[in-house]
């Protein structure tokens, strides 16, 4: 989970962070809203963030994200009235650029940037997209991917639960051995999770990412008390509160539907999300389990993938043959740090090791970065 700026990563990396932020500009089906070349653009800075044009036509929209020079804000969202965020890019240091496609119906959006001075700025959706006849293979994807979520969300809900009443117990050693069964299918719809405002930073927020530590929740804070500290005390109350919070997920994602261009999005960011801190050891700080986080990521993105693959066939068949050979070859990456039913700690990697991780996720991330473009428009005609 990744909310705030970063400090700049090691050169292993670098290569990756790179294509993955810079995917280019969308390759979108149909007529896409925007501007003159197709796309509403949004650049950030510290001052703010702002979309030019700051209204579009209801229908298939494609944004560029663009950071020309902002140091404290590195992701930009598109926010719906009811506050779920239904688009976004992360990880944008100065001078990179990222996209993201979505099919959207007339009312007031914003565009939010977290850590501007002003963070916030309107955007308009006007009139209604043409009527739709549907194309039953999205619709079979999107069916499918809404099942996936609420399986994984409930997997959460019986995981969280048992490793919180460890860590009600006092018991260290079983608290440590269910951490990480508990964070795999979290892992695997975190964008999803991160759709729904600041429950994601409840349950997953880095104390990096804590403007003030006295407020930090999450897995994350009792991660730190197990491995750095080697104790519960004081968790008790940290726990139940997580377990609260997985709940109100569960509730959540029971009637959240999903369009085709957020399982692309979703995959992408899925990627994302092993560039920005799995890859680099930055999520699992104290227990060093980012391997597993890294795992369940890339499985996650690959489901909402393998959920569009047959739609995908009839538009690009070489683009589904090519990603889901990516996906293999980063599969084959992290097999030899399988051990038994988890991973190796983050620390055992050499960091060629590392940079052979890096190199085969950037590899998938750039066709997989194109399939949001193919969809958005096509799924609707």
């Amino acid at each position: 989970m990744t909310r705030t700026s970063r400090p700049l990563l090691a050169l292993a990396t670098a290569p990756l962070l790179l294509l993955v932020a810079c995917s280019g500009g969308p390759t979108v089906a149909g007529d896409p809203s925007g501007g003159a070349d197709g796309a509403v653009h949004v650049t950030l800075t510290d001052d703010g963030c702002t979309a030019e044009p700051d209204s579009v036509p209801a229908g298939p929209t494609s944004f560029e994200v663009v950071n020309s020079g902002a140091d404290a804000v590195t992701e930009a969202e598109l926010v719906n009235s009811g506050g779920r965020i239904l688009g976004e890019r992360e990880n944008l240091t100065p001078g990179l650029t990222g996209t993201f496609s979505l099919q959207l119906k007339a009312g007031e959006y914003t565009i939010q940037c977290p850590n501007a001075a002003t963070e916030t700025s309107a955007f308009t959706v006007t009139g209604s997209a043409p009527t739709a006849t549907g194309d039953p293979l999205f619709a079979a994807a999107t069916s499918g991917y809404q099942g996936y979520v609420q399986q994984q969300v409930a997997d959460l809900v019986t995981a969280t639960g048992a490793f919180a009443a460890a860590v009600e117990a006092g018991d260290v050693a079983r608290a440590k051995e269910l951490y990480g069964p508990a964070r795999v299918p979290y892992e695997r719809i975190e964008p999803v999770a991160e759709s729904f405002g600041d429950l994601d930073p409840r349950i997953d927020v880095r104390i990096a990412d804590v403007a003030d530590p006295a407020t930090w929740t999450g897995f994350h804070r009792i991660e730190q008390a197990l491995w750095e500290r080697g104790t519960t005390e004081g968790m008790a109350p940290v726990a139940q509160q997580l377990v609260a919070d997985v709940a109100e997920l569960s509730t959540l994602v029971q009637t959240t539907t999903y369009q085709p261009a957020d399982l692309a999005n979703g995959a992408s960011a899925l990627l994302d999300e092993v560039a920005a801190s799995k890859v680099t050891g930055e999520e699992e700080a104290y227990s060093h389990l980012d391997l597993v986080d890294f795992a369940a990521n890339v499985e996650g993105s690959r489901e909402a993938f393998d959920l569009l693959t047959p739609a995908l066939q009839v538009t690009d068949a070489d683009l589904v043959t090519t990603i889901r050979g990516r996906f293999e070859d980063v599969t084959t990456a992290l097999e030899p740090y399988r051990r038994g039913d988890g991973y190796a700690p983050y620390t055992e990697l050499a960091p060629e090791q590392v940079k052979d991780l890096a190199t085969a996720v950037d590899a998938l991330a750039e066709p997989l970065s194109q399939v949001a473009g193919k969809v958005v428009g096509a799924a609707d005609r």
